[in-house]
């Protein structure tokens, strides 16, 4: 049911059946997906909340609306989900029902998920800066499956314009520095990070204070690398799972191994960028799964199907980790 305003959740909540949906909701025996949509203090009012907790209770499944600028002028939670992820919730839903698998949604309850998300953007002057072409849409598939199955989620995000999960802890940054300062205060509570962030391997040596005004002919910029996220917390993993994500255009299976090994991870996905389905500026990917035991390679998959591949595979090794301690 999208969108399901705050007038239909009372009525689904209290049995009433007055109209055709109402009606049909309360004489189904098939599962039941609602993605609500309202105006934020509608949303955030005990009544509502009260009404979205008895429906959970009686087996309801929820796409909680995002974060942002509502029809109302106003700002908060209470935007209709992205349709891309309440196809991939239904779809999903649809399958585990099929299949007649159990509740896995569950499976990381306990767990805390480090995930990180977007490009990052690399000041050359006040106006114009070095970035990439990652809408973040992967890391925050990422966060709204392990939310969805039960995890503490930290969400440290670059500059996108898409909306954070709702229930996420949300950080935000912009440059490979200033990520990497997020991941690392975040790290000690983290028992799985998954580093899914486009992250910028150079930055400008130095920032002009003021706009670079056209000159001459050529212009030539001295870059730096940036801080190894991925690396540095290979170093300081312990127990944690950690997962990387390797964008290549060209021998992807290869050097997602390369990367595996070099920078400690447990498992890499890895994805061929220069695909038109997949990868950046898309709603699905084709990824393949790299671990040290098997390499898994994945058919076309919406990323949010893609990112409950990953977290059963980040589950998978989790559970393997004897005392789950995080060291």
């Amino acid at each position: 049911v999208a969108p399901a305003t705050a007038n239909l959740l009372a009525k689904l909540a209290n049995g009433i059946a007055d109209d055709f949906l109402s009606t049909l909701y309360i004489s189904t025996t098939a599962p039941v997906l609602v993605a609500p949509a309202m105006n934020v203090e509608m949303w955030a009012h005990p009544a509502t909340q009260e009404n979205v907790q008895r429906l959970k209770g009686r087996g309801v499944e929820f796409v909680d609306p995002g974060e942002g600028y509502l029809a109302c002028r106003t700002v908060g939670a209470g935007r209709l989900a992205e349709p891309v992820e309440i196809v991939g919730r239904a779809w999903n839903l649809l399958n585990s029902e099929r299949h007649g698998s159990t509740n896995k949604k569950q499976d990381l309850k306990g767990e805390v998920v480090l995930i990180t998300a977007g490009p990052t953007y690399e000041a050359i002057d006040p106006v114009r800066g070095i970035t990439n072409r990652s809408s973040g849409r992967m890391g925050y598939a990422i966060a709204r499956a392990a939310l969805d199955r039960g995890a503490t989620v930290k969400l440290v995000s670059g500059p996108v314009s898409i909306d954070p999960p709702a229930g996420a802890d949300l950080i935000r940054v912009r440059s490979a520095a200033e990520m990497y300062e997020a991941v690392m205060a975040s790290l000690d509570s983290a028992t799985i990070v998954i580093m899914a962030a486009a992250v910028a391997d150079y930055r400008p040596a130095h920032i002009a204070d003021q706009k670079i005004k056209k000159g001459s002919d050529r212009l030539v910029l001295d870059l730096e690398r940036t801080e190894d996220i991925l690396a540095a917390v290979g170093k300081r993993k312990g127990s944690r799972v950690l997962v990387g994500f390797a964008a290549e255009t060209q021998s992807v299976v290869e050097n997602g191994r390369k990367k595996l090994s070099e920078k400690g991870a447990d498992l890499i996905v890895a994805n061929d960028v220069s695909s038109k389905d997949s990868g950046f500026d898309v709603e699905t990917n084709r990824v393949t799964l790299i671990s040290a035991r098997e390499t898994t390679e994945m058919p076309l998959l919406t990323k949010l199907e893609a990112a409950e591949k990953i977290l059963d595979a980040a589950a998978v090794l989790r559970h393997a980790v004897p005392d789950h301690a995080t060291g």
